[in-house]
């Protein structure tokens, strides 16, 4: 097996922050990670006299390459270096393009320049930020050998899923003096004689690519010269200060995307202050809840926000008002009244809001980068621009419309006024009667709304171990309530006389200063999101940290790697027999986990993928914190020197107090049951 890094970068681009390139830390990290291979690819660019000092200087193979910035992500584009000044020419084009961070290159252009894409090695950013995809990827998968991921559990992932492309894990790092520790994302590859061929031969074939020489995909490194962990559930035991907190902040350092559940951090300690913290955690899920379901209500009220129906029966009055007074004064119409424009009324020029909507969301289609696989799938992207360019001209077809529409009432406002000034008759107010009855129905259907969110209601419930998440909907029962979910200091006392009365109710909160009519929706319904027992009643101290830590565990999935650093504190073995245990394998199973424990029930019950132990020795009048590791099954654990320990002293010791302690109550328990 080959170990490989062929993404790296030496030199800084527009799309870097500026380093310096060091050409002895590059030499470190070849012999420190015993790399067989690796390749050179910065961001749009190719420094040939650069490449070639590197090569010159290290004894292993080294590739040129080039990370283009394609419109969709990244692509790693590298050739076998035979013929360097060709290289180096092409990608001079492509800095030539590329000058700022919103340059990109389409797959035709990266044609254009490279010519057959065949000869070099394409590996596109995959599972992995940002990622080529859609019809870019589509365009480029018949010269494709692998896709780029960023973490063992992506990689495993996309070795199991025969749709993915075959996954390869890089380091992707600036190679600087600054550079603090050494990389540890690389991959292995069965692949014989080293050579550009004998790798896109090798990547076509999933079976042949690992994270670790010897054990495959089970075990992958985490921290330079430590022991490799395994990809699914890792114990991690040891006595007390011997090195297992310190090791797992060491993976946090190294690692991207880790989820660390400290030791305590779930302890109810000030009960007070913990009731308070989980109350607001509550809340915060509470609000997300709240604006989920009240979303479609937010609008039904934008829509009611702006309607003043005593201003509309202000306007019907003088309408009826005018006309009746016209009605009188009929037999005395000179003739400037009576010209046809002097109770004429206007043309509606409304805004063409709806056909804007549904031109934007086409472009929303059309333009969408991080989901263009799914719709080009459902919908030719050929037809939306179709749609979109039909619609735009139905649009400004319209807007000349409207524009002529704005033109003729100002030409009937201007003679209407004219024939007022030179007439004594009374002229009849303008009222649009449309808007006034649509804005009483309006207001009809918000308060129907309303009473209908009022309704008490569970809206949703998630089962969830011994504890059920229940979402509910009502009214609320005071101003006092309603002042908790506004955030505010800002009293509701007195709009909350009219509660009952939603519209009446609406105008008072627009009295009321402080207010932001955009928050105004979660004023008029309850939604509440608690957290119930297996008996129906709301949690208690003890079982809210239980809760926290079921929640912590399961929103691990959201990161690549779990660290949990005894999860027994204040916990009963029961609950963590049948709640954590359960769901720490589930988790395992897709990502990896690593658990610090000295309890048998988590330690030993949960069986395990993979033993870690760590053990404080003098060596020379030094301590060193050394670092042991094997298979449950295995006779011993080794360090990564081969130093041996017998793995069922290390079992016993750890998680037993002892051999001796371990068959005491053993007795002991036997002797109950008897």
């Amino acid at each position: 097996m080959k170990k490989i890094d062929l993404h790296m970068h030496t030199k800084p681009s527009v799309r870097d922050a500026d380093f310096q390139f060091s050409l002895p830390k590059l030499s470190e990290y070849v012999a420190s990670a015993n790399l067989d291979t690796i390749a050179i690819t910065n961001h749009d660019l190719f420094d040939r006299l650069q490449f070639e000092a590197i090569r010159d200087e290290l004894d292993i193979t080294v590739f040129p390459g080039i990370e283009l910035n394609l419109t969709t992500g990244h692509l790693l584009l590298i050739a076998d270096g035979s013929d360097l000044i060709d290289f180096d020419a092409k990608c001079k084009s492509v800095s030539e393009k590329i000058r700022t961070v919103d340059d990109s290159l389409n797959v035709a252009e990266v044609r254009n320049i490279f010519g057959d894409l065949k000869t070099y090695l394409l590996i596109p950013h995959f599972d992995k930020k940002p990622a080529v995809t859609g019809n870019e990827l589509d365009e480029l998968k018949p010269y494709v050998s692998a896709g780029e991921v960023d973490s063992a559990r992506k990689f495993v992932r996309n070795v199991k899923d025969i749709a993915k492309l075959t996954p390869v894990l890089f380091s992707d790092a600036r190679i600087r003096e600054e550079l603090l520790s050494t990389p540890v994302r690389q991959t292995y590859v069965d692949c014989g004689a080293i050579s550009l061929q004998s790798l896109k031969m090798a990547l076509s074939d999933k079976a042949k690519v690992a994270l670790s020489s010897t054990d495959g995909n089970s075990l992958f490194q985490v921290v330079a010269d430590r022991p490799l962990i395994s990809t699914g559930l890792n114990i991690l035991l040891g006595d007390r200060s011997s090195g297992k907190t310190h090791f797992l902040d060491e993976i946090e350092r190294n690692m991207e995307s880790v989820k660390y559940i400290r030791q305590f951090d779930l302890v109810q300690r000030d009960e007070k202050k913990y009731e308070q913290e989980f109350n607001s955690e509550i809340a915060k899920k509470r609000s997300i809840a709240s604006d989920d379901y009240l979303s479609g209500f937010k609008k039904v009220l934008d829509d009611v926000l702006g309607i003043e129906l005593k201003s509309n029966d202000d306007q019907l009055d003088r309408y009826i008002e005018s006309l009746l007074k016209a009605a009188e004064e009929a037999d005395r119409v000179d003739s400037f009244a009576q010209a046809a424009l002097f109770n004429e009324t206007e043309f509606s020029a409304s805004e063409n809001k709806g056909l804007s909507d549904v031109i934007q969301s086409t472009r929303n289609l059309i333009e969408n980068l991080e989901y263009r696989e799914i719709i080009v799938k459902h919908i030719n992207i050929d037809s939306l621009k179709g749609l979109a360019c039909e619609l735009i001209e139905l649009y400004w077809e319209a807007e000349r419309i409207k524009a002529r529409r704005v033109i003729a009432n100002g030409i009937i406002r201007e003679i209407r006024e004219q024939l007022q000034r030179k007439t004594s008759a009374t002229q009849v107010t303008q009222v649009d009667f449309y808007k006034l009855v649509l804005d009483e129905k309006k207001v009809n259907r918000f308060e129907e709304i309303v009473y209908a969110l009022r309704r008490q209601e569970i809206i949703a419930t998630e089962e969830f171990y011994d504890f059920r998440v229940v979402t509910k909907k009502g009214p609320f029962s005071g101003a006092g309530e309603i002042k908790k979910v506004s955030r505010t200091n800002i009293g509701f006392t007195e709009p909350f006389v009219y509660y009952d009365k939603p519209y009446i109710y609406l105008q008072k909160l627009k009295e009321r200063d402080g207010l932001t009519p955009s928050e105004f929706y979660r004023f008029f319904a309850n939604v509440e999101y608690l957290t119930l027992n297996k008996d129906g009643a709301e949690v208690s101290g003890g079982e809210r940290s239980e809760f926290r830590l079921l929640q912590e565990i399961l929103d691990a999935q959201r990161y690549d790697l779990l660290l949990i650093d005894e999860p027994e504190s204040s916990f009963d073995n029961v609950f963590l027999k049948e709640g954590v245990n359960n769901l720490i394998k589930d988790v395992a199973s897709k990502m990896p986990v690593v658990v610090v424990t000295h309890n048998s029930t988590i330690g030993a019950s949960i069986a395990p993928d993979y033993f870690l132990y760590t053990k404080k020795i003098m060596e020379n009048g030094k301590l060193v914190h050394k670092i042991y590791s094997g298979y449950p099954g295995d006779r011993e654990l080794l360090t990564a020197t081969g130093e041996l320990i017998r793995n069922f002293d290390v079992i016993t010791a750890s998680l037993e107090a002892g051999y001796d302690a371990y068959r005491a109550r053993g007795e002991i328990y036997e002797n109950l049951k008897n």
